[in-house]
């Protein structure tokens, strides 16, 4: 098997044509605002490894020393998260952005054993941050230190999320792996921080559009109208039509349309404050590795849902998924007109009966970005953009490099000239990453280290 970060980086410039879907019938005017698709929960900036100490892995006959433990992101609107990787041959960048993902959305997805590695989460550092106890716990004489902890609890991850054969350098870190990995134990999925089901709806005029139910586990929310509400008159009501500008979990939320409001769209938001549940899997669209969350601070969270309403023919209600089990995109369309809403997704015509919901999945390669736009009626333009990212392994061809001991910001340029012969092309938690090799050749250094091509040329040379 090999690493396949090298392919990650050159997707984009692989796909030419990015796929494009239009509706049929009722075309949206030029002027009409496009609805981007809006991720819920937590939205995050990588910040880079925190916390670590060093591991080997064994892969394909050889032995690569790596950087392994915590990485830290920036919450948007406020607040911290401390991360683990479930993502080893795959690169991270420094301020790549993050979102809140389903494990369903990732690598998770398809693992039997990401319940085992919420076990481990709940049941190490930094949620057990008595190193003293934790060290009893796995037996270990002469304690833990906070680096030895978080290399121990990011090897025995590892062993579960990428099926890795993986050491930790440090005696006790690896004492604590072991520990880890033979008591881990089954768990579910975590609850999202915040999720608005469904997200988007659709109706006539006049119509309580909706529910929208709010799920979260904070104490309460802040419900955000659409943005141009005074000149809309749309409203967001309770179901006894009262506004509502707070909801708690389990709250169902309408859009209040007047009855003689023209064809349109608006959009709500849902923003609360509240600590991320240990577990919740984090994604991002610039290829950055997967991570998961071991641990939060207060954070802000969010989440949107639109709304389209038509006094008649096709009225649909558009939502988009990335699907790991399936390996690729569902969309799903709902439609409550009275006249079937046909669209086009990747040269195929789907049709969509009035008052019926269809879901179709666009089935993806790993690592190939997608665009899609489906247009409607009512000005309806909704975009769904991203990269599948599923496989912690691909078709990449080996690379060799080279390990840095200490991990810095993301650059490029520089040159090497000690040799590591290795088959990993990238380092989730060591913090290394690949750079594709043509006529130049340099260095990339990811928010946790550096992983570097040989110039083997250059090298000889002297």
């Amino acid at each position: 098997m090999r690493g396949r970060g090298t392919s990650r980086l050159a997707a984009a410039a692989l796909v030419s044509g990015l796929f494009t879907a239009g509706a049929l019938t009722g075309a949206a005017p030029a002027s009409a605002a496009e609805t981007p698709q809006s991720p819920a929960g937590a939205s995050a900036t990588m910040g880079g490894l925190k916390t670590f100490g060093a591991a080997v892995v064994h892969d394909g006959g050889t032995d690569q020393q790596m950087s392994a433990g915590l990485f830290e992101m920036s919450v948007d609107g406020g607040g911290t998260l401390q991360t683990y990787c479930v993502d080893l041959y795959n690169p991270t960048q420094r301020d790549a952005k993050y979102h809140e993902t389903p494990w369903k959305g990732t690598s998770l997805g398809a693992n039997k054993n990401a319940g085992r590695i919420r076990w481990i989460l709940q049941h190490s550092y930094p949620q057990v941050n008595d190193l003293a106890a934790l060290a009893e716990k796995a037996g270990i004489h002469g304690g833990l230190t906070e680096q030895d902890a978080a290399a121990g609890t990011q090897v025995a991850i590892w062993r579960y999320s990428d099926g890795a054969r993986v050491d930790a350098v440090d005696p006790q870190a690896e004492q604590l792996a072991d520990h880890l990995f033979k008591s881990a134990r089954d768990l579910p999925e975590p609850a999202a921080s915040l999720t608005l089901d469904p997200p988007a709806v659709s109706g006539h005029p006049g119509e309580l559009l909706g529910p929208v139910t709010v799920h979260t586990d904070a104490t309460g929310a802040v419900v955000s109208p659409p943005a141009d509400a005074a000149l809309s008159g749309v409203r967001i009501v309770g179901k006894d039509g009262k506004p509502m500008t707070a909801a708690p979990d389990g709250a169902k939320l309408f859009f209040a349309v007047p009855k003689d409001a023209e064809a349109g769209t608006a959009q709500l938001t849902v923003q609360a404050s509240t600590t991320v549940p240990v577990g919740r899997a984090f994604t991002s669209d610039s290829r950055s590795q997967t991570q998961i969350l071991a641990g939060s601070s207060e954070s802000t969270v969010s989440a949107s849902a639109s709304a389209t309403w038509a006094v008649q023919g096709p009225i649909p209600a558009l939502s988009a998924k990335e699907d790991c089990v399936k390996g690729g995109v569902d969309i799903t369309a709902v439609n409550r007109g009275d006249q079937p809403f046909t669209f086009q997704l990747t040269g195929a015509t789907y049709t969509v009966p009035a008052g019926a919901p269809r879901t179709v999945t666009m089935p993806l390669q790993e690592d190939q970005p997608y665009d899609v736009t489906i247009t409607g009626p009512a000005g309806l333009r909704q975009r769904f953009t991203g990269v599948l990212d599923c496989r912690t392994r691909g078709n990449a061809p080996a690379l060799t490099t080279q390990t840095v001991a200490e991990p810095s910001p993301a650059t490029v340029g520089g040159s090497t000239g000690a040799t590591v012969p290795t088959n990993l092309a990238d380092t989730g938690g060591s913090a290394l990453t690949p750079l594709i090799a043509g006529s130049a050749i340099g260095l990339v250094v990811i928010g946790g280290g550096v992983l570097v091509l040989l110039r083997r040329r250059e090298a000889e040379r002297g």
